[in-house]
């Protein structure tokens, strides 16, 4: 594409993550775990050499072409997630320039654009690993190599958060950004919404080689659904999100701290439990799903650095469990994908990863029984759903991954 020696060419490496714990409340300030996986973006460029961004992709059709001097507006913004419809044959060239908008946005001085190829794992887009935010990361990390500007990793996810918040007009937190940022090899993010602190929880040392040893005791399991477009008819993502910040409101208003920002963090969990009987159906679900979910991420971070992998996915399972009942997310397909799982040999424990109205399911397993769990899911979910298993690749409707580390450039 640009004419150049393979020695020009540097590569973003942006991983897709999963959220094992901590699902649906990063937007209200909780603390959430997150991993990265060995899958992700990968999007080799070089400087332009002035200030055309000229871009192709592996999966789509088509040449983006802009200039970082153009000024980039927001998109419309949408009520709701489900409104954003983005025809990613013509228009995914879209991210670039959300991460363009991102950096103009904080006055960074842009006059080298890039020529770059992207490309991700097959059949792993819209799959609820956070492929947008890792989408929008290489874009940022790319412009900002060729235009020798140094960004740290926490300002990147402000950027990212931009790309999403403001030039998407999407409601989500902050989790998915961090995570691909933040993240170490093996290790579990946890990250404090509210505060923005983090740290990394390591598994513990089991031996003189406890870098394998952690890592042959399990693996992760992915399992497609091949549902690629929001087929529920409940409200979508945004809707939750004010439910939760109406939630807050009626507890702050009731336990006499009216004036604080609705979010449920800033609710005592003493104060939830004194009030929750006032809450209405909806908000009590949400409420219920976010106090809850707080404590099953304590409670997993303790699991993790003790190596009890078992009980971490069960704490999994309780949050998919919960994300179904409380939170009211999930369709059809996904529900019955995470059943299966939890009946595979050796799985410690599931959940669908993102909002589950489509996309995958991910688990936690037995490094032993990884293949076998797999065999098992592909063949029981042609039963359950044969036209949507049809539209599977076989060789990737479940995949075994490890655990993956940071976006970094190389």
């Amino acid at each position: 594409m640009a004419g150049r020696g393979i020695e020009d060419v540097r590569v973003v490496v942006s991983p897709y993550r999963i959220c094992p714990l901590g699902a649906h409340i990063d937007h209200q300030g909780g603390t959430v775990s997150a991993m990265t996986i060995n899958k992700g973006i990968l999007l080799g460029f070089v400087p332009s050499g002035d200030t055309q961004v000229i871009l192709r992709s592996g999966q789509f059709k088509g040449e983006a072409r802009f200039r970082v001097d153009e000024v980039q507006c927001p998109r419309k913004n949408a009520n709701d997630a489900s409104e954003i419809e983005i025809d990613e044959d013509c228009d995914w060239g879209s991210y670039a320039r959300g991460a363009l908008y991102a950096l103009q946005s904080r006055q960074n001085s842009l006059v080298q654009g890039i020529i770059g190829y992207i490309i991700g794992p097959e059949g792993m887009d819209s799959s609820g690993l956070s492929s947008s935010a890792a989408v929008g990361v290489a874009y940022l990390m790319a412009l900002e190599t060729a235009n020798n500007l140094a960004v740290s990793p926490e300002e990147n996810i402000e950027y990212d958060r931009l790309i999403e918040n403001e030039f998407w007009g999407l409601r989500n937190g902050i989790l998915d950004q961090s995570a691909i940022l933040l993240s170490s090899y093996g290790c579990l993010l946890c990250m404090n919404c509210k505060t923005k602190e983090h740290k990394l929880i390591h598994p513990p040392k089991l031996g003189e080689n406890h870098e394998t040893e952690w890592q042959q005791a399990y693996k992760i399991l992915l399992a497609f659904s091949g549902l690629k477009h929001n087929l529920t008819v409940n409200p979508g993502y945004n809707r939750r999100v004010a439910e939760c910040q109406e939630a807050a409101a009626v507890l702050l208003h009731a336990s006499g701290d009216g004036a604080a920002e609705p979010l449920l963090s800033n609710v005592e969990p003493e104060a939830y439990q004194t009030h929750k009987h006032i809450l209405e159906p909806n908000l009590a679900k949400r409420a219920e799903h976010y106090f809850s979910e707080n404590m099953r991420v304590s409670k997993g971070f303790k699991a993790w650095a003790s190596g009890r992998f078992e009980d971490f996915g069960t704490l999994i399972s309780e949050s998919g469990l919960s994300s179904i009942q409380n939170y009211e997310c999930g369709s059809e397909p996904l529900i019955q994908l995470r059943q299966i799982l939890l009946r595979a040999p050796g799985v410690f424990g599931a959940r669908f990863s993102g909002a589950g109205f489509r996309g995958c399911c991910v688990a936690l397993v037995d490094t032993d029984h990884a293949a076998e769990a797999a065999t098992f899911v592909r063949e029981e979910y042609k039963k359950v759903q044969p036209e949507l298993a049809s539209l599977l690749n076989p060789d990737t409707a479940v995949m075994i991954c490890e655990a993956g580390d940071s976006a970094r450039v190389i």
